[in-house]
């Protein structure tokens, strides 16, 4: 057998010497109890700054599932369909068109749902210069971005009516694509619920799941525990900070933007609090914040085979996917030794969650390096701690 301190501590610790990396922390959680935690480097090399546990990082992606469950919330109450037009909340959704490989715009067949959003089938794409849609998405984003630089105030449901505008890269529920869905149910929230969409989440899943560092702005007084991101400079080898906007992330007491795909920022004590409730089906302490039955549904494949065809990542290979999250359906097909039904996502500087309901398992990995992903780092860390389950299952307190 092997020594699992040893080895992720290795693996990490690794990636820094050789300068791939500024700083990480790893936490694994099974049955009720904290088996594995670390901090390793600097959350901000400029300013010696050393990684903690109480080091606030921004999500990006792994905003996603927090979104899936604030839909989830308001669908179990009655409060809105998954069948419902996403125009039914945001009027600007109706009559939206595609653009074909033709070069043409048509209308769209139907209306994209709700469902559409959470299972990433609507054809909204990201800013993507591979493609028309995408470029066009590009200009809008970098136009809305320098005018909030010039002190305007331009809001979730702003950014929404000019999402609604651009051509779907498909017909909806037509494949899988990557996009903005996460952001455009965020304006849902709000449509249905009358309030901001931070203020939405703070109310019904950041207070009860005593998740204080969560949100989508660090207050002043919580900057010095904000990590810097990095990014790679290939000239000169190194990691240097990134200052740049991906999506127009912001994150001042002015936040007006609160990206429901990417907008968050939390600690790795927080985000577990989230994953504890969803392993317990829904329930955290004591307090039910979504019903079993909810979260059954939310860790379910809900693609179909045609749909799976856009669902082509490396990363996503041997998973379905639904209510914005992948779910393990074939264990060779992924490379993993993970049970089937393990579920969870990651985000664009490299932060990965996975939570595995057979074990009551979960391992958080933390780590700000843009254009990360899924990296090679967390496939071993994920491996290395399935392979340890016996040994951390019987880890004495």
């Amino acid at each position: 057998m092997f020594d699992y301190k040893d080895t992720v501590d290795g693996l990490i610790q690794k990636e820094i010497e050789e300068g791939r990396l500024a700083g990480a922390s790893l936490l694994v959680r099974c049955r009720d109890r904290e088996v594995y935690f670390n901090a390793y480097g600097q959350a901000d090399m400029e300013k010696k700054k050393p990684m903690r546990r109480d080091t606030i990082i921004r999500l990006f992606s792994m905003t996603k599932p927090i979104t899936a469950a604030a839909v989830m919330i308001l669908a179990q109450r009655g409060e809105l369909d998954l069948k419902d037009p996403v125009s039914k909340y945001l009027p600007y959704f109706a009559g939206q068109t595609v653009w074909t490989p033709q070069e043409r715009v048509l209308p769209v067949n139907r209306e994209n749902t709700i469902t559409d959003l959470l299972n990433m089938t609507s054809g909204i794409p990201y800013p993507d210069l591979s493609h028309v849609p995408g470029r066009r998405m590009d200009t809008v984003f970098k136009e809305l971005w320098e005018r909030r630089k010039r002190g305007e105030r331009v809001d979730t449901q702003e950014y929404l009516r000019r999402i609604a505008q651009i051509p779907l890269c498909f017909q909806p529920g037509e494949r899988w694509m990557y996009g903005l869905s996460a952001d455009v149910l965020g304006g849902v929230v709000e449509a249905v619920s009358g309030m901001t969409y931070g203020a939405f989440l703070k109310r019904e899943l950041f207070e009860p799941l005593e998740m204080p560092d969560t949100g989508f702005l660090v207050p002043e007084e919580k900057r010095e525990r904000f990590a810097q991101i990095y990014q790679w400079e290939e000239e000169g080898k190194r990691l240097v900070p990134y200052e740049d906007s991906h999506l127009g992330e912001y994150y001042g007491e002015d936040t007006s933007f609160e990206s429901g795909g990417a907008g968050l920022v939390s600690t790795i004590d927080d985000y577990s609090h989230f994953t504890e409730m969803m392993l317990h089906k829904g329930e955290y302490n004591g307090k039910r914040i979504l019903g079993r039955k909810t979260v059954e549904f939310m860790t379910s494949d809900r693609l179909t085979r045609e749909q799976k065809s856009g669902l082509n990542w490396d990363s996503t290979a041997g998973y379905g996917y639904g209510c914005l999250m992948r779910i393990l359906i074939d264990q060779g097909e992924a490379g993993t030794i993970a049970p089937l039904g393990e579920y969870g996502w990651d985000g664009w500087t490299g932060n990965y969650v996975t939570m595995d309901p057979e074990d009551d398992m979960t391992l958080i990995f933390f780590m700000q390096r843009c254009g990360s992903g899924c990296t090679p780092l967390v496939r071993k860390l994920r491996m290395a701690t399935f392979g340890a389950l016996e040994e951390l299952m019987g880890k004495k307190d």
